[in-house]
């Protein structure tokens, strides 16, 4: 049994849920997000908000049942209140500035990297050494996230590279004479 898919998704003021079928869509104050269930599962209205059940007591079935009430509540939770991700920079002349469309990243390579940044997610840097990656999706900011740190991961000698903020880098001794 799902001890999270047994509860139901609250649905705040302001926020409206359209069932229909397999599709879930979300609309609220930040935007509009649709999921589509499996057909191992079955959403519908209460009164407490959106209720997920499985259709049957197989092993699919039961992995789908809290998977697919997570998925509604984090679609829910990004049209309120939306979701953001803050990286890190460290290193000498590392710095990120967003122009326009595009993010621009000096990080230690012969040539600055132009990430442009994807529709639906907003970037901000509030300092060159900071980065805020800010939308509706929780998968879709996690990813620009990631796509990010991965131009220069934060090495564990000197801790200098691209990190989530609230990130341990573990360091290693470097060579002994």
């Amino acid at each position: 049994m799902s001890r999270i898919g047994k509860k139901a998704v609250p649905v705040p003021v302001g926020v409206t849920v359209n069932l229909s079928g397999m599709d879930v869509a979300v609309k609220g104050p930040k935007g509009q997000l649709s999921f589509m269930l499996t057909d191992q599962v079955i959403a519908k209205m209460e009164a407490g908000g959106v209720k997920v059940d499985p259709k049957d007591k197989s092993k699919l079935a039961r992995s789908a049942w809290g998977m697919s009430r997570t998925m509604i509540a984090n679609m829910i939770k990004g049209v309120t209140t939306g979701y953001s991700k803050t990286l890190e920079i460290s290193g000498v002349g590392y710095r990120a500035a967003v122009q326009g469309k595009v993010l621009q990243l000096a990080l230690g390579y012969s040539h600055d990297i132009n990430y442009p940044i994807p529709e639906g997610i907003e970037i901000k840097t509030p300092k060159p050494t900071e980065i805020v990656v800010s939308g509706i999706d929780k998968q879709r900011v996690g990813q620009v996230a990631a796509e990010i740190r991965e131009y220069r991961g934060p090495e564990p000698y000197k801790g200098k590279g691209v990190k989530y903020a609230g990130e341990y880098i573990f360091r290693k001794e470097g060579k002994k004479k």
